[in-house]
């Protein structure tokens, strides 16, 4: 795995090399995620389609969680995998959406039909969990599931009759990206360079028939720069932890956990701040998806999971109740910073719960 050898690398620099990494993985992180920003909204404008359908493409899609899920599957740590996803999904709402609406309060307006598979999505895995044993038919099950889900959005968004950033409520909300007014531009004369600021890459649009493909390709290398990033921040963290000698169940409680959750933090907090809301709703109702369906179907195909009955009785159940109270606040229309309180609350009360009664919390990943 790349991250075991770039950590067997930092290992051999020793401490100072470590902490060198983690500062240049930050840094790669979060320039990635404004650049995938960026380059998402100009892809959306240009094919005419939503950012969010982009969104839930492009960042619900937790290429790092189904790294993890196949190793640990083939190396016989299925229940870790599983952990993993069912800590992912519980994180991205109890973490990610709550930390979002407590920092910056924002409208969000998702068709009710998202919301309801959203909601529902979970509940896919209770048959599954249920007959005790994945196999890999569960497996393919699960993965043409999340593709029939995500086909379905993806459908539904190219026949809106207005889609995100073609309405000019919206596109106002761009202005605060560095956008230009729109009190003189008509809907017809909407594009990248009249709603959005200038950036160094424009000036290598000069085919507009293949301005959308463009966009998306650098959407593509701006997410693997997320990935490296990712990477850099894991291997290097493990590393000081070993080094200075911090006990791994408080790192796994602590430093791990706000590791593991910053991506999902950034690509969140930072599309709200840019007034752009719907990437960071796209990536937290895509990434549950993801976690509950694709990435649980993925471990099943490398390896057969016997389901441990807490799972059966607290751990999916948890992220039943904490995804359906998500998509009730979403569905509010503007996320307040009540609700990310009571998310947080009710996230803090799974990890006492978890941590008194069945030994333990899955890790997010």
């Amino acid at each position: 795995m790349v991250e075991d050898l770039l950590e067997g690398v930092i290992e051999g620099q020793g401490t100072w090399f470590a902490v060198v990494v983690l500062v240049v993985g930050a840094v790669v992180l979060t320039y990635s995620v404004e650049k995938l920003i960026s380059y998402l909204t100009r892809a959306a404008m240009g094919f005419g389609v939503s950012i969010f359908a982009l969104a839930i493409v492009f960042t619900g899609l937790e290429f790092d969680d189904t790294a993890v899920a196949l190793v640990f599957g083939a190396g016989g740590l299925e229940d870790a995998a599983l952990g993993t996803a069912l800590g992912t999904a519980l994180a991205i709402t109890g973490i990610t959406l709550a930390v979002a609406a407590i920092a910056r309060p924002f409208p969000v307006d998702v068709p009710r039909d998202y919301l309801v598979l959203f909601a529902l999505s979970p509940l896919l895995l209770v048959p599954f969990v249920l007959a005790g044993t994945l196999t890999a038919v569960h497996g393919l099950l699960l993965v043409a599931a999340f593709a029939a889900l995500l086909g379905y959005v993806v459908v539904r968004e190219s026949q809106r009759d207005v889609p995100v950033f073609r309405d000019s409520e919206i596109a106002e909300r761009i202005e605060a990206d560095g956008g230009v007014p729109l009190e003189e531009v008509s809907l017809a004369e909407l594009d990248s360079r009249t709603v959005l600021e200038e950036i160094p890459e424009d000036r290598f649009v000069t085919d507009a028939a293949y301005e959308a493909a463009f966009w998306l390709g650098l959407s593509v290398l701006a997410l693997g720069g997320l990935v490296v990033g990712s990477i850099m921040l894991q291997a290097s963290s493990e590393v000081l932890v070993e080094s200075w000698g911090i006990e791994e169940t408080v790192f796994g409680a602590t430093v791990l956990t706000l590791v593991l959750t910053f991506e999902n933090l950034l690509l969140t907090i930072e599309p709200v701040r840019r007034g752009i809301p719907e990437i960071g709703v796209g990536h937290v109702v895509g990434s549950v998806i993801f976690s509950v369906t694709a990435n649980v179907g993925v471990i099943a195909f490398v390896a057969e999971v016997t389901i441990p009955p807490a799972v059966l009785v607290f751990h999916l159940p948890a992220v039943i109740v904490l995804t359906a109270v998500a998509a009730a606040v979403i569905a509010s229309g503007r996320l307040r910073r009540g609700h990310g309180y009571a998310l947080a609350g009710l996230y803090v009360a799974y990890w006492l719960v978890a941590i008194f009664a069945f030994g333990g919390v899955p890790i997010p990943g």
